[in-house]
């Protein structure tokens, strides 16, 4: 997860510096979507961000991933069937 966040991270900065108009990350309120399937499974859908997609992917973490816990609490806590934002880690 980590390389893949570093990959938005990265498209930003390349897209800000291009625009050089920097995006604060406090000011995005939406990186993605997040959704739980009815086993639990939390899948992310991603994009990097820029007004022109450089980046999109789609991560996943089933109940029993190390990072599922973290991903829960990033995303103010999720239920299965529900979709939330997906906050950039700042």
């Amino acid at each position: 997860m980590a390389a893949a966040l570093l990959g938005c991270l990265a498209a930003a900065a390349v897209a800000a510096e291009k625009s050089n108009e920097p995006i604060p990350c406090e000011s995005v309120e939406s990186i993605g979507v997040a959704e739980m399937s009815a086993d639990g499974v939390i899948s992310l859908r991603l994009r990097s961000l820029s007004p022109n997609p450089i980046a999109e992917g789609v991560l996943t973490y089933a109940p029993d991933d190390p990072q599922y816990e973290e991903i829960k609490r990033h995303l103010g806590g999720i239920a299965p069937g529900e979709f939330k934002p997906v906050r950039p880690w700042c």
